[in-house]
């Protein structure tokens, strides 16, 4: 069971800023998990915890009961995929293809299960046109998408990406938007950082909400977008999504379906 259990996580960056402040929190296999806040709240440094780039300045992270503090990187990388922020601090390869194949080759795949992995994740992006392609031949957009790719390849346990859908137009979102729907259909877990909220209330089950280096908030995301957590969010430079202000206005709850909204936006009553 490859779940992610935080306990009393505290994290200070050398000078004494604190990142992360008693943050205990734990993810079950095959969750889908959105962390949101405002820039500095600790998304990303929290997400860093989880494959060991990070370690705690006190408490613990363990991962599959491993405790991250004692396991190699390069261990905790078979077990947690991260695609970053910037695909630019990630991307060093030559071409598309070696970029792809660099995270199972190291995993020990080879052959016809190293090709698998690699046309079977390109093809989930987009990019199975573009092997021979040097990355940085690539916009921003499709080179976020190829570094997610390289850590598809990797089949790991645990999926996490950090602000997956910035700079995606809407085709660049839907992918995405499938992508974390096969995951989570392989029963394994995904956890995404993300500042777009209406992706977040269709995409995942559960929501953490950071704030101050703290969790302020962490439920299903029609409690998360309630009406009456809209000032919690908005203390932390977030909004819900439009579809759970038109929800709370036409009667139809903090995560409508758009035939729901269809229905009585045509109706002109509230449900």
């Amino acid at each position: 069971m490859s779940d992610i259990v935080c306990t009393d996580l505290r994290y200070d960056y050398p000078g004494g800023v604190r990142a992360l402040d008693r943050i205990s929190l734990t993810i079950g296999q095959g969750e889908r998990v959105a962390i949101v806040g405002q820039n500095g709240s600790g998304k990303t440094t929290l997400i860093r915890h989880f494959n060991g780039l990070l370690r705690p300045t006190e408490g613990a992270v363990t991962v599959d009961r491993w405790d991250t503090r004692f396991k190699p990187v390069a261990a905790l990388a078979a077990l947690v995929g991260l695609a970053f922020q910037d695909p630019d601090k990630q991307i060093f390869a030559g071409s598309v293809e070696a970029e792809v194949s660099f995270g199972p080759r190291n995993l020990g795949r080879r052959g016809s299960e190293l090709e698998s992995a690699v046309a079977s994740a390109l093809a989930a992006v987009g990019l199975s046109g573009e092997r021979r392609t040097n990355p940085y031949d690539l916009g921003y957009s499709r080179r976020k998408l190829l570094s997610i790719a390289s850590v598809l390849a990797m089949n790991t346990p645990v999926v996490v990406l950090d602000e997956p859908t910035t700079g995606q137009d809407a085709r660049g979102v839907r992918t995405i938007e499938k992508i974390v729907a096969r995951i989570a259909a392989e029963g394994r877990t995904v956890v995404c950082v993300s500042h777009d909220m209406r992706f977040v209330a269709e995409s995942f089950e559960r929501v953490v909400v950071m704030g101050g280096a703290r969790v302020i908030l962490d439920a299903a995301p029609q409690e998360v977008f309630a009406q009456r957590n809209w000032d919690l969010l908005g203390s932390t430079n977030l909004g819900p999504p439009y579809s759970a202000r038109a929800g709370h206005e036409l009667g139809l709850g903090a995560t409508p379906t758009e035939a729901s909204l269809i229905r009585a936006l045509r109706s002109g009553t509230s449900a």
